[in-house]
Protein backbone atom coordinates (compact mmCIF):
# COMPACT_ATOMS: atom_id res chain seq x y z
CA UNK A 1 0.00 0.00 0.00
CA UNK A 2 1.58 3.47 -0.77
CA UNK A 3 0.59 6.69 1.49
CA UNK A 4 1.69 9.97 1.82
CA UNK A 5 2.50 11.14 5.80
CA UNK A 6 3.34 14.48 6.32
CA UNK A 7 4.84 15.95 9.93
CA UNK A 8 6.01 19.49 10.78
CA UNK A 9 8.51 21.51 12.79
CA UNK A 10 9.07 24.91 14.38
CA UNK A 11 12.05 26.88 14.97
CA UNK A 12 12.75 28.27 18.69
CA UNK A 13 11.09 32.26 17.09
CA UNK A 14 8.22 30.83 16.83
CA UNK A 15 5.32 32.25 18.67
CA UNK A 16 4.13 29.05 20.34
CA UNK A 17 7.87 27.83 21.38
CA UNK A 18 9.02 31.34 22.35
CA UNK A 19 6.21 30.75 25.07
CA UNK A 20 7.39 27.11 25.75
CA UNK A 21 10.92 28.42 25.79
CA UNK A 22 9.74 30.94 28.50
CA UNK A 23 7.72 28.32 30.32
CA UNK A 24 10.34 26.15 30.57
CA UNK A 25 13.34 28.19 31.43
CA UNK A 26 11.36 29.39 34.51
CA UNK A 27 10.73 25.63 35.46
CA UNK A 28 14.70 25.56 35.49
CA UNK A 29 15.21 27.99 37.57
CA UNK A 30 12.52 27.21 40.41
CA UNK A 31 13.77 23.32 40.24
CA UNK A 32 17.82 24.73 40.55
CA UNK A 33 16.74 26.87 44.23
CA UNK A 34 14.07 23.40 44.92
CA UNK A 35 14.06 20.28 42.76
CA UNK A 36 11.07 19.54 44.76
CA UNK A 37 9.51 22.59 43.46
CA UNK A 38 5.72 21.92 41.72
CA UNK A 39 5.36 24.15 38.26
CA UNK A 40 2.71 24.45 35.95
CA UNK A 41 3.51 27.54 34.00
CA UNK A 42 1.80 29.10 31.24
CA UNK A 43 2.94 31.71 29.02
CA UNK A 44 0.90 33.66 26.32
CA UNK A 45 2.96 36.16 24.08
CA UNK A 46 1.40 39.05 21.71
CA UNK A 47 3.09 42.10 20.45
CA UNK A 48 4.94 44.19 22.53
CA UNK A 49 3.41 41.52 25.70
CA UNK A 50 4.66 38.43 27.44
CA UNK A 51 2.11 37.25 30.24
CA UNK A 52 2.93 34.31 32.67
CA UNK A 53 0.40 32.71 34.40
CA UNK A 54 0.03 29.07 36.26
CA UNK A 55 0.40 27.51 39.85
CA UNK A 56 3.53 27.51 41.55
CA UNK A 57 4.61 25.29 44.56
CA UNK A 58 8.18 26.06 45.72
CA UNK A 59 10.49 26.62 48.57
CA UNK A 60 12.42 28.96 46.12
CA UNK A 61 12.84 32.04 47.95
CA UNK A 62 12.83 33.73 44.92
CA UNK A 63 12.19 33.39 40.98
CA UNK A 64 12.92 36.43 39.07
CA UNK A 65 10.03 35.75 36.47
CA UNK A 66 10.51 39.13 34.44
CA UNK A 67 14.43 38.81 34.20
CA UNK A 68 14.04 34.67 33.30
CA UNK A 69 11.40 35.66 30.19
CA UNK A 70 13.63 38.85 29.16
CA UNK A 71 16.63 36.15 29.12
CA UNK A 72 14.73 33.39 27.62
CA UNK A 73 13.30 35.99 24.64
CA UNK A 74 16.71 37.55 24.28
CA UNK A 75 18.27 34.03 23.73
CA UNK A 76 15.25 33.45 21.24
CA UNK A 77 16.99 36.04 18.92
CA UNK A 78 14.12 38.83 19.49
CA UNK A 79 17.18 41.15 20.36
CA UNK A 80 15.35 44.31 18.00
CA UNK A 81 13.13 46.15 18.66
CA UNK A 82 12.21 46.66 15.41
CA UNK A 83 10.92 43.13 14.91
CA UNK A 84 7.71 44.25 17.09
CA UNK A 85 8.65 41.81 20.12
CA UNK A 86 11.66 42.32 21.95
CA UNK A 87 13.46 41.21 25.74
CA UNK A 88 13.96 45.15 26.45
CA UNK A 89 10.66 46.44 25.57
CA UNK A 90 8.28 43.79 25.81
CA UNK A 91 5.98 44.22 29.17
CA UNK A 92 5.82 40.98 31.16
CA UNK A 93 3.23 40.51 33.57
CA UNK A 94 3.27 37.69 36.44
CA UNK A 95 0.19 36.35 37.22
CA UNK A 96 1.55 32.95 39.05
CA UNK A 97 -0.72 31.73 42.11
CA UNK A 98 -0.40 28.80 44.33
CA UNK A 99 -1.02 25.35 43.70
CA UNK A 100 -4.50 23.93 44.45
CA UNK A 101 -4.15 22.27 47.79
CA UNK A 102 -6.27 19.38 46.46
CA UNK A 103 -4.14 18.52 43.99
CA UNK A 104 -1.03 18.70 46.12
CA UNK A 105 -2.31 16.53 48.78
CA UNK A 106 -2.88 13.86 46.10
CA UNK A 107 0.76 14.71 44.54
CA UNK A 108 2.49 14.28 47.91
CA UNK A 109 0.43 11.52 49.51
CA UNK A 110 -1.21 8.75 46.99
CA UNK A 111 -4.28 6.91 47.11
CA UNK A 112 -1.92 3.63 47.50
CA UNK A 113 -0.26 5.59 50.69
CA UNK A 114 -3.38 7.05 51.70
CA UNK A 115 -4.61 3.09 51.57
CA UNK A 116 -1.71 1.72 53.45
CA UNK A 117 0.75 0.83 51.29
CA UNK A 118 4.56 0.50 52.15
CA UNK A 119 6.21 1.07 49.15
CA UNK A 120 8.20 4.02 48.92
CA UNK A 121 7.80 4.53 45.81
CA UNK A 122 3.87 4.38 46.27
CA UNK A 123 3.95 7.10 47.94
CA UNK A 124 3.54 10.18 44.86
CA UNK A 125 0.26 10.18 42.81
CA UNK A 126 -0.28 11.21 39.45
CA UNK A 127 -0.69 14.62 39.27
CA UNK A 128 -3.74 14.29 37.05
CA UNK A 129 -5.44 11.93 35.16
CA UNK A 130 -5.10 11.49 31.39
CA UNK A 131 -3.37 9.23 29.00
CA UNK A 132 -0.32 9.33 27.65
CA UNK A 133 1.60 8.11 24.56
CA UNK A 134 4.81 6.56 23.85
CA UNK A 135 6.28 5.75 20.31
CA UNK A 136 9.62 3.79 18.56
CA UNK A 137 10.02 2.81 15.16
CA UNK A 138 13.19 1.41 13.20
CA UNK A 139 12.61 3.53 10.62
CA UNK A 140 15.31 6.28 11.41
CA UNK A 141 18.75 5.73 13.74
CA UNK A 142 17.21 8.22 16.16
CA UNK A 143 13.86 5.27 16.31
CA UNK A 144 11.13 7.68 15.44
CA UNK A 145 9.42 8.32 12.00
CA UNK A 146 11.23 9.87 9.04
CA UNK A 147 9.01 12.68 8.36
CA UNK A 148 9.01 14.42 11.45
CA UNK A 149 13.27 13.26 11.73
CA UNK A 150 13.51 15.30 8.45
CA UNK A 151 10.97 18.59 9.64
CA UNK A 152 13.36 18.83 12.91
CA UNK A 153 16.39 18.90 10.41
CA UNK A 154 15.30 21.66 8.58
CA UNK A 155 13.88 23.73 11.79
CA UNK A 156 17.11 23.31 13.00
CA UNK A 157 19.09 24.08 9.89
CA UNK A 158 17.61 26.99 9.07
CA UNK A 159 17.90 28.41 12.67
CA UNK A 160 21.60 27.18 12.35
CA UNK A 161 21.73 29.59 9.15
CA UNK A 162 20.42 32.34 10.52
CA UNK A 163 22.28 32.09 13.80
CA UNK A 164 25.83 32.00 12.03
CA UNK A 165 24.99 34.73 9.80
CA UNK A 166 25.23 32.41 6.65
CA UNK A 167 21.43 33.46 5.72
CA UNK A 168 21.58 36.89 7.74
CA UNK A 169 18.39 38.31 5.98
CA UNK A 170 16.67 35.33 8.27
CA UNK A 171 14.65 36.39 11.69
CA UNK A 172 13.95 33.84 14.20
CA UNK A 173 9.88 32.54 13.17
CA UNK A 174 10.20 29.53 11.16
CA UNK A 175 8.44 26.14 10.27
CA UNK A 176 8.58 23.65 7.75
CA UNK A 177 6.75 20.74 6.82
CA UNK A 178 7.91 17.31 4.96
CA UNK A 179 5.16 14.99 2.92
CA UNK A 180 6.91 11.83 2.83
CA UNK A 181 6.00 8.90 0.28
CA UNK A 182 5.62 5.39 1.55
CA UNK A 183 5.66 2.14 -0.74
CA UNK A 184 4.64 -0.89 1.49
CA UNK A 185 5.41 0.53 4.18
CA UNK A 186 9.06 1.79 4.17
CA UNK A 187 9.62 5.60 2.93
CA UNK A 188 11.28 6.03 -0.41
CA UNK A 189 10.93 9.92 -1.51
CA UNK A 190 10.31 13.20 -0.16
CA UNK A 191 7.21 14.34 -2.39
CA UNK A 192 6.80 18.02 -0.82
CA UNK A 193 8.86 20.67 1.14
CA UNK A 194 7.45 23.51 2.76
CA UNK A 195 9.78 25.91 4.40
CA UNK A 196 8.40 29.34 5.32
CA UNK A 197 10.72 32.05 6.94
CA UNK A 198 10.44 35.23 8.49
CA UNK A 199 12.78 37.37 6.48
CA UNK A 200 14.18 41.35 6.27
CA UNK A 201 11.95 43.22 4.45
CA UNK A 202 15.31 44.10 1.65
CA UNK A 203 15.72 40.58 0.68
CA UNK A 204 15.12 39.68 -2.62
CA UNK A 205 12.76 36.52 -3.44
CA UNK A 206 15.79 35.16 -5.28
CA UNK A 207 18.10 35.64 -2.75
CA UNK A 208 15.66 33.82 -0.07
CA UNK A 209 15.05 31.06 -2.02
CA UNK A 210 18.65 30.00 -3.33
CA UNK A 211 20.10 30.50 0.25
CA UNK A 212 17.35 28.33 1.56
CA UNK A 213 17.72 25.42 -0.87
CA UNK A 214 21.33 25.09 -0.38
CA UNK A 215 21.98 25.85 3.12
CA UNK A 216 18.72 24.25 5.24
CA UNK A 217 17.03 21.91 2.68
CA UNK A 218 20.16 20.11 1.09
CA UNK A 219 21.77 20.20 3.97
CA UNK A 220 18.66 18.58 5.63
CA UNK A 221 17.66 15.62 3.23
CA UNK A 222 19.36 13.08 1.97
CA UNK A 223 19.64 13.78 -1.79
CA UNK A 224 18.61 10.22 -2.34
CA UNK A 225 15.24 11.02 -1.14
CA UNK A 226 14.83 14.18 -3.39
CA UNK A 227 13.08 13.04 -6.51
CA UNK A 228 10.89 14.96 -8.20
CA UNK A 229 9.94 16.51 -5.03
CA UNK A 230 7.65 19.69 -4.96
CA UNK A 231 9.85 22.42 -3.33
CA UNK A 232 7.56 25.31 -1.87
CA UNK A 233 9.56 28.50 -0.09
CA UNK A 234 7.55 30.98 1.77
CA UNK A 235 4.38 30.14 -0.19
CA UNK A 236 2.63 33.39 0.51
CA UNK A 237 5.40 35.34 -1.11
CA UNK A 238 6.26 37.52 1.88
CA UNK A 239 6.96 36.79 5.60
CA UNK A 240 8.35 39.37 7.19
CA UNK A 241 5.74 40.44 10.06
CA UNK A 242 6.37 36.86 12.27
CA UNK A 243 7.18 36.39 15.82
CA UNK A 244 4.78 37.41 18.50
CA UNK A 245 4.07 40.84 16.92
CA UNK A 246 2.46 38.61 14.07
CA UNK A 247 0.66 35.90 15.71
CA UNK A 248 0.12 35.49 19.38
CA UNK A 249 1.62 32.36 21.00
CA UNK A 250 0.21 29.65 23.69
CA UNK A 251 2.58 27.32 25.74
CA UNK A 252 1.35 23.66 24.63
CA UNK A 253 0.40 24.18 21.26
CA UNK A 254 2.74 22.20 19.27
CA UNK A 255 2.59 19.15 20.76
CA UNK A 256 2.66 16.70 18.19
CA UNK A 257 5.73 19.06 16.33
CA UNK A 258 6.61 18.25 20.25
CA UNK A 259 6.08 14.56 20.22
CA UNK A 260 6.12 11.80 16.44
CA UNK A 261 4.40 14.40 14.25
CA UNK A 262 1.12 12.75 14.08
CA UNK A 263 2.20 9.01 13.55
CA UNK A 264 0.52 8.14 16.25
CA UNK A 265 -2.27 9.18 18.59
CA UNK A 266 -1.56 12.17 21.46
CA UNK A 267 -3.31 12.07 24.62
CA UNK A 268 -3.45 15.75 25.10
CA UNK A 269 -1.34 16.86 27.24
CA UNK A 270 1.63 19.41 26.55
CA UNK A 271 5.01 19.32 28.07
CA UNK A 272 6.51 22.72 28.70
CA UNK A 273 6.10 24.54 32.16
CA UNK A 274 5.35 21.11 33.68
CA UNK A 275 7.37 19.63 36.53
CA UNK A 276 7.80 15.59 36.47
CA UNK A 277 5.12 15.52 38.96
CA UNK A 278 2.72 15.89 35.79
CA UNK A 279 2.39 12.92 34.02
CA UNK A 280 1.14 14.79 31.03
CA UNK A 281 5.35 14.86 30.82
CA UNK A 282 6.87 12.67 32.85
CA UNK A 283 5.00 9.44 32.00
CA UNK A 284 5.09 10.62 28.25
CA UNK A 285 8.81 10.59 28.35
CA UNK A 286 9.32 7.21 29.89
CA UNK A 287 6.76 5.45 27.66
CA UNK A 288 9.15 6.72 25.00
CA UNK A 289 11.90 4.85 26.88
CA UNK A 290 10.26 1.78 27.22
CA UNK A 291 8.99 1.66 23.61
CA UNK A 292 13.11 2.78 21.87
CA UNK A 293 14.14 0.31 24.08
CA UNK A 294 11.65 -2.45 23.06
CA UNK A 295 12.20 -1.98 19.55
CA UNK A 296 16.24 -1.59 19.85
CA UNK A 297 16.08 -4.76 21.96
CA UNK A 298 14.61 -6.24 18.76
CA UNK A 299 11.22 -7.28 19.89
CA UNK A 300 9.41 -5.39 17.27
CA UNK A 301 10.27 -2.57 14.34
CA UNK A 302 7.54 -0.58 15.80
CA UNK A 303 5.67 0.20 19.17
CA UNK A 304 3.09 2.22 20.55
CA UNK A 305 2.36 2.27 24.48
CA UNK A 306 -0.42 3.58 25.89
CA UNK A 307 -0.28 4.30 29.92
CA UNK A 308 -3.40 5.52 31.85
CA UNK A 309 -3.50 7.46 35.24
CA UNK A 310 -6.10 8.29 37.59
CA UNK A 311 -4.85 12.03 39.65
CA UNK A 312 -4.04 11.31 42.87
CA UNK A 313 -2.91 7.73 42.41
CA UNK A 314 0.78 6.17 42.14
CA UNK A 315 -0.19 2.92 39.79
CA UNK A 316 -1.12 3.39 35.99
CA UNK A 317 -4.91 2.57 35.64
CA UNK A 318 -4.12 0.79 32.00
CA UNK A 319 -1.34 -0.03 29.72
CA UNK A 320 -1.59 -1.51 26.64
CA UNK A 321 0.98 -2.06 23.87
CA UNK A 322 0.28 -2.40 19.68
CA UNK A 323 3.17 -3.60 17.80
CA UNK A 324 1.61 -3.22 14.56
CA UNK A 325 2.23 -6.56 13.54
CA UNK A 326 5.52 -6.67 14.30
CA UNK A 327 6.22 -8.36 17.08
CA UNK A 328 3.97 -10.74 20.11
CA UNK A 329 1.94 -7.73 21.62
CA UNK A 330 1.53 -9.51 24.37
CA UNK A 331 4.22 -11.09 24.88
CA UNK A 332 5.62 -7.56 24.95
CA UNK A 333 3.29 -5.68 27.13
CA UNK A 334 4.19 -8.61 29.78
CA UNK A 335 8.05 -8.22 29.13
CA UNK A 336 7.25 -4.11 29.67
CA UNK A 337 4.82 -4.96 33.18
CA UNK A 338 7.95 -7.15 34.59
CA UNK A 339 10.88 -4.55 33.81
CA UNK A 340 9.28 -1.28 33.90
CA UNK A 341 7.89 0.73 36.32
CA UNK A 342 5.24 3.17 35.56
CA UNK A 343 4.34 4.96 39.42
CA UNK A 344 5.51 8.81 39.14
CA UNK A 345 8.01 8.38 41.79
CA UNK A 346 9.97 5.86 39.98
CA UNK A 347 9.38 7.35 36.64
CA UNK A 348 11.80 10.50 38.32
CA UNK A 349 14.03 8.85 40.02
CA UNK A 350 14.81 6.62 36.95
CA UNK A 351 15.15 9.61 34.45
CA UNK A 352 16.77 12.00 37.04
CA UNK A 353 13.85 14.57 36.65
CA UNK A 354 14.13 16.72 39.25
CA UNK A 355 16.96 18.30 37.54
CA UNK A 356 16.85 21.45 35.75
CA UNK A 357 17.24 19.91 32.02
CA UNK A 358 13.89 21.27 30.81
CA UNK A 359 14.86 24.37 28.30
CA UNK A 360 16.70 21.71 26.63
CA UNK A 361 14.16 19.88 26.02
CA UNK A 362 11.63 22.57 24.38
CA UNK A 363 12.96 23.13 21.08
CA UNK A 364 13.04 20.75 18.21
CA UNK A 365 11.09 17.64 19.46
CA UNK A 366 11.53 16.43 22.58
CA UNK A 367 12.63 12.62 20.90
CA UNK A 368 14.94 11.59 18.80
CA UNK A 369 17.79 13.65 20.43
CA UNK A 370 21.02 12.48 21.91
CA UNK A 371 21.72 13.47 25.32
CA UNK A 372 17.89 13.28 26.88
CA UNK A 373 17.70 10.02 29.51
CA UNK A 374 14.58 9.08 28.37
CA UNK A 375 16.54 8.29 25.06
CA UNK A 376 19.26 5.91 26.79
CA UNK A 377 18.58 2.49 25.74
CA UNK A 378 19.63 0.50 29.08
CA UNK A 379 17.03 -1.79 29.42
CA UNK A 380 17.90 -4.04 26.29
CA UNK A 381 19.20 -6.78 27.99
CA UNK A 382 16.37 -7.06 30.58
CA UNK A 383 13.62 -7.27 27.98
CA UNK A 384 15.61 -10.05 26.18
CA UNK A 385 15.78 -11.87 29.01
CA UNK A 386 12.01 -11.14 29.57
CA UNK A 387 10.20 -11.64 26.55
Amino acid sequence: MNRIISSESVTEGHPDKVCDYIADSILDAALEKDDRSRIACEVCCAKGLAVVLGEFDTKSDFIDVQAIARGAIAEVGYTDPALGFDHNTCAVLNCINGQSPDISRGVISSLEQRAGAADKLDEAGAGDQGMMFGYACSETEEFMPMPITLAHKLTFALSAARKSGELGFLRPDGKAMVSLVYENGAPVRVGTVVVSSQHSEDVSDKTLKDGIIECVIKRAIPSVLMKDTEILINPTGRFVVGGPAGDTGVTGRKIIVDTYGGAVPHGGGAFSGKDASKVDRSAAYYARYVCKNLVAAGLCERVMLQVGYAIGKARPVSLFADTFGTGDDKRVLDAVKRVFDFRPAAIIEKLGLRKPIYKSTTNYGHFGRAGLPWEVCDAVERLKAEY
